[in-house]
């Protein structure tokens, strides 16, 4: 089987990327932040005319007729330019909540855990009630008919509005896989995206007389970090061919890694600079913070793969 990208392929990820460098760039990442991750909403509407949502929705049904493979391209191009919003629950309720195909209406979903989270955990802060994204934003929550009100709470990510709600019932769950893969999209996006802040950095930023990237130490750093995003992105791309629940319980454990120790190493290269508020660099790892209890934690990964492996042992051993 050829894995590799197609023409249009390629050309679709190259669009999205243009798109959004045009229309979300640093000044607007900036904006985003200053606003407190208030939601914009031409540019929501403008991903809504450019098929983001409706990606995979049937040409008949006003989609564009595309399947997982082009989506988790997409995808990983909004985690690279750090796009913020309800992404993933929009996409998935193109279809079904109407405005969501075109990106007049802004859907979010119960998918960080808890009560109301696709895992039906119970509440792991033990605050009562599950955390819900971009509360105040949306218009809809995947999943369910009623819009629940919740309380502001802290967030991690200056882009991530978090707010606190009533458990509502497990109403992502049906969701959970695609959901999971693309959250894995949007984190092997930010981790590629560190491996080039990262390799820039250390070509440009010098001392005693040469570049950083020149020092044994540096060159150690940015390797692992490609590393890291390679093999992501591989699971990732076979995750999204396969659609198996396995792989996408894998392509996620290896995404938010990539993610979190990509920033993590990323900071490291840009010293004190990466820690500042001026930076860019920290909002990589914040966010990935988050999406990393999104759809799928570590924890919930590894015990499917660890049933998954255990069924197998089974099999082998019972012929």
């Amino acid at each position: 089987m050829d894995f590799r990208l197609t023409e249009e392929q390629q050309d679709l990820r190259a669009g999205v990327r243009d798109l959004l460098a045009g229309r979300y760039g640093r000044e607007a990442l900036r904006a985003s932040v200053d606003s407190g991750g208030a939601l914009d909403r031409g540019l929501w509407r403008e991903l809504g005319g450019a098929g983001f949502f409706a990606l995979r929705l049937p040409e008949a049904d006003g989609g564009v007729g595309l399947g997982l493979p082009e989506a988790v391209l997409v995808f990983e191009e909004a985690g690279r330019a750090l796009l913020p919003g309800p992404l993933v629950a929009t996409h998935l309720a193109a279809g079904t909540v109407p405005g969501a195909a075109e990106g007049t209406s802004v859907v979010t979903a119960f998918d960080l855990g808890g009560p109301g989270g696709p895992g039906g955990q119970g509440d792991p802060g033990g605050q009562g009630g599950p955390l819900v994204a971009h509360l105040a934003d949306a218009d809809a929550v995947l999943g369910t008919p009623l819009l629940p009100s919740g309380e502001p709470v802290r967030s991690a990510d200056p882009l991530t509005p978090l707010y606190r709600v009533a458990a509502p019932g497990n109403a992502a769950a049906a969701y959970r896989d695609e959901g999971a893969l693309l959250t894995a999209a949007l984190q092997t996006g930010s981790a590629l995206r560190t491996v080039e802040l990262a390799v820039r950095y250390a070509q440009e930023r010098e001392q005693f007389g040469q570049p950083i990237g020149a020092f044994q130490a540096v060159k150690h750093l940015c390797a692992q970090m490609l590393v890291r995003a390679e093999v992501a992105r591989t699971a990732l791309y076979a995750a999204a061919v396969t659609a198996d629940p396995a792989e996408v319980a894998g392509a996620k454990l290896l995404a938010d890694e990539a993610a979190v120790r990509n920033a993590r190493d990323c900071l490291q290269v840009h010293g004190g600079m990466g820690f500042t508020w001026e930076a860019d660099v920290h909002l990589h790892l914040k966010r990935a913070w988050v999406r990393a209890e999104q759809w799928r934690t570590a924890g919930e990964a590894e015990e499917l793969l660890a049933a998954q492996l255990l069924e197998a042992e089974l099999l082998t051993a019972a012929t």
